[in-house]
């Protein structure tokens, strides 16, 4: 089992619980907020929704992704070939015992220009960043960004693509294009699978299949890839290059692809997309390894609780949050939160997002410009943030500790 992470991987900050023998003690929380339609980015204290910071950007934010730290996230403008990092503001260090905690005003650390930014890949204390155009991921260190400097190193692509690198130990996977299709003037190739590189940046085996390769997560030293086959899964073979299996659908799963994944952090599985109206938890150690979940109507979003490991939320076209119980895959709890938020339409319409934070759940309400905070155990609604314009992307970061 690994160990739970201490930074949840969602957005915002400042449910502060202090009593007069540990006033120290805080558990706080920052959301950091994309507008769908305005180039801006909002970072809020997540229990009073007080605006502490507000960025411009080039374009609106279409993928917002924090580091594994919590201390960085990266606002990728897909459509203005740009992605903004920001500095949270949030520090926690380990100290065996306890936990330090600081706070500090968020900062925008630099612009980072490049030709159709797409996937943006948090790992340990880096952060690969793929340009789909361009064909490459650029490795980012997040020390150094802390200090302004944007330098990387590269791993290229056979051709430009929508693709994505993960690294895997010492070796890196990344997406590999399909050249000898035909494609047409100003579309980019299909994904034919998926390469293994090892630290001179030189393939180790065969490319394996993974057609239409989109999703990726890790859980556990394993990385997961959404294939129309089935699921590719990259494991860790000690120093030796990393062991890739296809994990097949098969006669028993309907119609369908899994295109968006993500990875269990205290326990080793995956939980993905799977159609319109269901989702699938994926365990490797199975002979069976995909739980389908079919959902009341169309799913919007879904998220992992980092602190609650067998539990995920998903949220669903009629304004309905659910509980998912990842060991049996039964909704155990449901409740209406917002107006109904159809899937008709152009896929990049404003609809709700989702975050975890602690023992609280945020959900953007575009419409209503609002996020509203929800009590992770029943549902309820605990207090409703107002943000102007069109709330869409959220992360949440934070936890507890000690501010000395």
């Amino acid at each position: 089992m690994l160990r739970l992470p201490l930074i949840a991987a969602s957005s915002a900050i400042l449910i502060a619980t202090l009593s007069p023998s540990k006033a120290d003690e805080v558990e706080a929380w920052r959301l950091l907020v994309g507008d769908q339609k305005d180039a801006k980015l909002t970072v809020l204290d997540g229990a009073t929704g007080h605006q502490i910071a507000q960025y411009q950007l080039e374009g609106y934010v279409t993928h917002l992704v924090a580091s594994e730290s919590g201390k960085t996230a990266f606002a990728v403008q897909m459509d203005a070939d740009a992605v903004d990092v920001i500095a949270t503001g949030v520090t926690f260090s380990d100290h065996g015992e306890h936990r330090d905690v600081e706070f500090n005003q968020p900062a925008q650390l630099g612009r980072i220009e490049g030709r159709r930014p797409v996937h943006a890949v948090p790992h340990d204390d880096q952060v690969l960043q793929f340009f789909d155009l361009e064909g490459e991921a650029r490795i980012f260190d997040e020390a150094a960004l802390l200090k302004g400097e944007m330098t990387h190193e590269v791993v290229r692509s056979t051709a430009p693509h929508h693709g994505v690198v993960v690294p895997l130990g010492a070796y890196m996977l990344i997406s590999e294009p399909d050249v000898s299709k035909a494609t047409k003037e100003g579309d980019l190739p299909p994904r034919l699978g998926l390469k293994v590189l090892n630290g001179e940046g030189q393939q180790v085996g065969e490319i394996a299949t993974c057609t239409g390769l989109h999703g990726e997560a890790s859980s556990a030293g394993m990385v997961a890839f959404g294939c129309k086959e089935g699921v590719l899964i990259a494991r860790r073979n000690g120093s030796g290059t990393p062991e890739v299996e296809m994990l097949p659908y098969g006669d028993g799963m309907p119609e369908g692809q899994v295109g968006t994944l993500l990875g269990g952090r205290a326990m080793q599985f995956f939980l993905g997309n799977y159609g319109d109206d269901k989702v699938v938890v994926i365990d490797p150690s199975q002979e069976n390894p995909f739980l389908l979940v079919e959902l009341p109507v169309r799913r919007v979003d879904f998220a992992l609780d980092p602190a609650r490991p067998t539990t995920a939320y998903v949220f669903t076209e009629d304004g309905t949050l659910h509980v998912l119980d990842i060991l049996t895959g039964r909704l155990t709890k449901s409740a209406q939160v917002t107006d109904a938020y159809s899937k008709d339409g152009h896929w990049r319409d404003p609809r709700p997002r989702l975050a975890v934070m602690g023992t609280e759940i945020a959900v953007t309400d575009p419409r209503r410009e609002r996020i509203l905070i929800l009590d992770a155990q029943t549902l309820g609604e605990n207090r409703s943030l107002p943000v102007a314009g069109s709330p869409f992307n959220i992360v949440a970061v934070g936890g507890s500790g000690i501010n000395h």
